[in-house]
């Protein structure tokens, strides 16, 4: 592990006794910054830097400006972190404030390891004019510069307003707690600009975060939030030149995860009970799922090894891609390549969704951003037809051409240019409208085309699909796979 700026670290968990922290580190409990990092973190890990710091110009002065930044331990894993006091100027951030932040932030990225954020801020100070805008630049360009490299990771505790929102949305995840809210201008101003009337929660709060991507966990309180932060590194390495931390082994969810599927095909049913059926029992943390859901995203294991697991998700709009799930699927495909997170991917999709509403979205621009995600990934990626996957969703769900390093398919499943009814429509359109009983020739019709194009047999033959397995033993050949395939350099993203 890459060793951390001497003297603001944690010692390991087998290094031994720790030495008592100098008496001038040590920070009054009262603090709500304190309180917070220590509700997140190893009892006794903080060792704040800056503690003496003040501002130039606040009335009413306070050592550390009103933020905590320092190190700390999670789980014994050293981190980085930074909480801000909502009782202190309401959060504002003034310049140094700021370069208490940007500092812990530099020295997270120079160390190799996470950082994390608990935010409450009421966005930059008044009385210090553009210095403290200044201020949320310096953060804004540690966050970039540590981008790829380490975790970053925000807790949004409170309201946080203006610049304060920017810094949690250029980190790679966001945990929001129930109650607290972010928006770039308060209801105040919407009200006075706008002539709308809404309150923080209707503006930005977690019901309007959670469902446009910007937080991708929501927490009942705090300690939740803690404790959510705590599972997300349990999958996350220190940075991305390590691999992820490996668990032990556990057993399937689910003995075999075709009894998750409807004996119809043309029934809905939750991907997330597939997905949880392949991975080790109790692993699955989804994420996002109130953004888009019709594509799933989560973080699991697989014989103790974390993996992303990104799928279709038919029990909503029937699995079809529009252009918030391409968006969705793009920034999750990224996450796992960014920190050598395997890619498990489930298919079970009829295809873009078409129409005027989703061209005016940019369904073209998101969609061939997913395309674009999946192609350039350099981890691991392990697809599973589990249904159906026709058009252009054949080929951006990591297809063979696309990347993907193994393609299974469970027996009965269908690809193509689109369905079998759909296709003899286009083909024989003519000649329906002409038939006296035009249901019997569309499925005779359909059965033919089906049998010769669409049949995963026919698939396998041309070798777009490596293997159809049993689904009772699809998680052995996605383990086996993972195995083979562990020693993949990811050099795109390694320093």
């Amino acid at each position: 592990m890459t060793p951390h700026a001497a003297g603001l670290h944690a010692l390991p968990a087998d290094a031994g006794p720790e030495p008592a922290p100098p008496p001038q580190l040590r920070l009054a409990s009262p603090d709500v910054g304190v309180r917070r990092i220590e509700a997140l973190c190893d009892p006794g890990s903080l060792r704040a830097i800056r503690t003496a710091v003040t501002s130039p110009s606040a009335r009413r002065r306070r050592p550390n400006d009103g933020v905590v930044a320092g190190s700390a331990a999670i789980d014994g894993r050293p981190v980085y972190v930074y909480a801000q006091d909502p009782t202190y100027l309401g959060g504002s951030l003034g310049a140094r404030h700021a370069e208490s932040i940007a500092r812990v932030l530099r020295l997270a990225d120079e160390s190799g390891v996470p950082s994390i954020g608990l935010v409450q801020s009421g966005g930059a100070r008044m009385d210090e004019g553009v210095a403290a805008l200044e201020g949320y630049g310096h953060i804004f360009r540690a966050h970039v510069a540590a981008a790829g490299w380490i975790p970053q990771i925000s807790i949004i505790c409170g309201t946080s307003a203006g610049g304060g929102c920017y810094s949690p949305a250029l980190t790679d995840l966001v945990v929001m707690c129930d109650g607290a809210s972010m928006f770039l201008t308060g209801p105040g101003v919407v009200k006075e600009a706008l002539g709308e009337d809404v309150s923080k929660e209707q503006l930005g709060g977690p019901a309007v975060h959670g469902a446009n991507g910007v937080a991708q966990l929501i927490a009942g309180d705090e300690h939740d939030a803690g404790r959510r932060v705590r599972d997300l590194l349990s999958y996350l390495p220190q940075n991305s030149s390590e691999e992820p931390p490996l668990g032990a082994p556990g057993a399937p969810g689910a003995p075999d995860p075709c009894a998750c599927l409807p004996a119809s095909s043309r029934r809905v049913y939750d991907v997330g009970a597939v997905a949880r059926a392949i991975a080790d029992a109790g692993s699955e943390l989804e994420l996002a799922p109130r953004w888009a859901p019709n594509m799933y995203t989560a973080l699991a294991r697989i014989d103790g090894r974390p993996v992303g697991v990104i799928a279709n998700q038919p029990k909503h709009m029937a699995g079809v891609i529009d252009s918030p799930a391409s968006e969705k699927g793009a920034w999750f495909v990224d996450l796992c390549d960014r920190f050598g997170l395997p890619l498990v991917v489930l298919v079970d999709t009829p295809g873009f969704m078409p129409g005027t509403r989703e061209e005016s979205r940019g369904v073209i621009r998101l969609g061939a951003g997913l395309v674009r995600a999946f192609a350039r990934a350099r981890v691991p990626k392990v697809t599973v037809v589990l249904r159906k996957a026709f058009g252009g969703a054949f080929i951006t769900m990591n297809s063979r051409s696309l990347g993907a390093d193994l393609v299974l398919a469970w027996p009965g499943a269908e690809v193509g240019v689109m369905a079998a009814s759909q296709a003899v429509g286009v083909m024989h359109g003519r000649e329906l409208a002409a038939a006296e009983d035009a249901g019997a020739l569309r499925a005779e019709l359909a059965a033919a085309y089906a049998e010769e194009h669409t049949s995963i047999t026919v698939a396998a033959s041309h070798g777009f699909v490596d293997e159809v397995v049993d689904p009772a033993h699809t998680r052995d050949r996605i383990a086996e796979a993972l195995v083979a395939l562990r020693t993949r350099r990811r050099a795109r993203w390694a320093r």
